[in-house]
């Protein structure tokens, strides 16, 4: 049987205290390579989420292409923004040397003309005129108007969510609001949903900003 000879004596001490210290200092150069890799890791890590955007770009409303199609298409028979309507003709003036007096003696202003005419160009004139028709159309044949079927019928006609505003119900009536606003335009439409009773007027909305209503004017019937 063969024998191991072991180191004895007082040369054992020295030659295990060597080996130890090359064990150490194994482990000591595999800790640094693995210590090694960990920051490059974070730094690509932290590269890629400063590379990311820090605000979103606004978003266009679902359906706005469509929509601005549809203006386009309702508008093709009036004429081009920024023409603002002939005044009418303004009443014949008495003969010369004479005047118009009221009854208490007191001479007439001239009537100060206030209409969509005087706010809104032609082409806004004209195309309000087109959405009334084409509206009022579809909500006369809504028996029972509601919020929901209202919103469904002006979807149908191509008008999207982000330019119907207002809807609320009081009975049997559904009132709502339309913003027709665009290249600068202050067109907007208001009206209310009462199946063969319904009815649409245009209004003046705010220049610029949010959407609200400035003033209404009642068609003649």
């Amino acid at each position: 049987m063969t024998q191991t000879t072991a180191l004895r004596g007082p040369l054992a001490r020295p030659v295990l205290a060597l080996a130890a210290a090359a064990l150490a200092s194994l482990a000591l150069v595999g800790c640094g390579e693995q210590g090694g890799k960990g920051p490059a890791t974070v730094s690509a890590g932290n590269a890629a989420t400063s590379a990311a955007p820090t605000s979103a770009a606004p978003t266009t409303p679902p359906g706005q292409a469509a929509y601005e199609a549809m203006l386009a298409k309702v508008a093709q028979t009036c004429p081009p923004p920024g023409e603002k309507p002939a005044a009418p003709p303004s009443p014949a003036a008495p003969p010369k040397g004479e005047q118009s007096v009221a009854p208490d003696g007191s001479v007439p202003s001239q009537p100060v003309l206030d209409g969509p005419e005087t706010e809104l160009d032609t082409r806004e004139w004209c195309v309000s005129v087109q959405h009334e028709q084409r509206v009022l159309e579809v909500l006369q044949k809504v028996a029972k108007p509601t919020p929901a079927t209202v919103r469904k019928a002006l979807n149908g006609l191509g008008y999207i969510d982000a330019h119907i505003h207002d809807l609320a119900q009081d009975g049997a009536v559904v009132s709502f609001r339309l913003d027709l606003r665009e290249s600068g335009g202050r067109l907007c439409e208001t009206g209310t949903a009462a199946g063969e009773e319904s009815d649409i007027d245009p209004c003046l909305a705010s220049a610029t900003g949010p959407f609200t209503v400035e003033k209404t004017w009642k068609r003649p019937a």
